[in-house]
């Protein structure tokens, strides 16, 4: 298992925003098919040198063929990578609409396990793309929850989730829906690259940086070692959700939740979640 801490930076392999933390949900609206099959390719090249699982749900406007010669382009050796299984190429539909039913906790509970065996066999964590191919369906509505239910779960999680989305096919009022449900939204068009700024990913912005405080508290308390499930318990009670909210992003009981933030309080001898929180937000 991967003995990297949750806080070390990750390069993003996308020009426009250089480095990364664990947890980053991005979102990025391409004009063309090509942009998108380059965007994927830069991504994953940066991901597979850094030692991290990796997984390309292909749907349209473009297939597996598309998306494996695009890879060897920028990633010599892919073939070898696929065969070994450090990356895995999945078509998006059977994924996400198993049967053609949509199933929001069957999705983030698959996202769960394969981020568990990748942190197994070694692996730096797991870095996932997916294109929006529901954009104009009747499952709109059930995706926009599922993205705002990822970008909670992959709070303190060793996984980072970019998501592409056609300018083609996108309203306005997509664009907004979207945004506010990822932590940063870039555009690529013809190549270029520019940011989609709003409020609300500002706010995520300073989110993520408290997150990333606390993280590295964890490496300097000098208090007994965090286990895995402490560190992401922390990360969301960071966020202020409850012990009902945590339990149902991570998939665990309500009871399980308490007895890790018990656990908190003793390794960190404070003694509440409020100081807890003042000690580790430096307030």
């Amino acid at each position: 298992m991967s003995d990297e801490p949750a806080y070390a930076p990750r390069k993003s392999g996308i020009r426009v925003m250089g480095e990364m933390s664990w947890g980053t949900h991005i979102c990025a609206f391409y004009e063309a098919e090509q942009d998108l099959l380059d965007t994927n390719a830069s991504y994953f090249a940066a991901g597979l040198e850094d030692n991290e699982f990796c997984i390309w749900a292909v749907s349209d406007p473009i297939d597996a063929v598309a998306a494996k010669d695009t890879l060897r382009q920028s990633i010599p050796d892919i073939d070898a990578r696929l065969a070994a299984g450090q990356m895995e190429l999945i078509p998006g539909t059977d994924w996400y609409l198993q049967g053609g039913e949509f199933d929001l906790q069957r999705i983030t509970g698959g996202w769960n396990e394969k981020l568990r065996a990748a942190l197994a066999k070694g692996y730096a964590g797991m870095r996932v793309s997916g294109n929006a191919f529901w954009i104009g369906t009747s499952h709109w509505k059930e995706f926009c929850q599922y993205e705002h239910e990822l970008d909670r779960s992959l709070a303190g999680q060793k996984m980072v989730v970019l998501c592409t989305y056609a300018l083609s096919k996108s309203r306005a009022v997509d664009l907004l829906d979207v945004a506010r449900a990822h932590q940063f939204t870039i555009t690529r068009r013809k190549g270029e690259w520019e940011f989609l700024e709003t409020p609300e990913l500002q706010y995520a912005k300073q989110e993520i940086r408290k997150l990333n405080g606390a993280l590295d508290v964890l490496s300097d308390t000098g208090h007994a070692v965090f286990t895995a499930r402490e560190r992401v318990v922390l990360a969301q009670i960071v966020r202020g959700y409850s012990s009902k909210e945590i339990a149902r992003t991570l998939g665990i009981a309500p009871r399980t939740v308490e007895f890790h933030r018990a656990n908190l309080l003793k390794k960190t001898n404070t003694r509440s979640t409020v100081h807890l929180l003042r000690i580790v937000l430096g307030e």
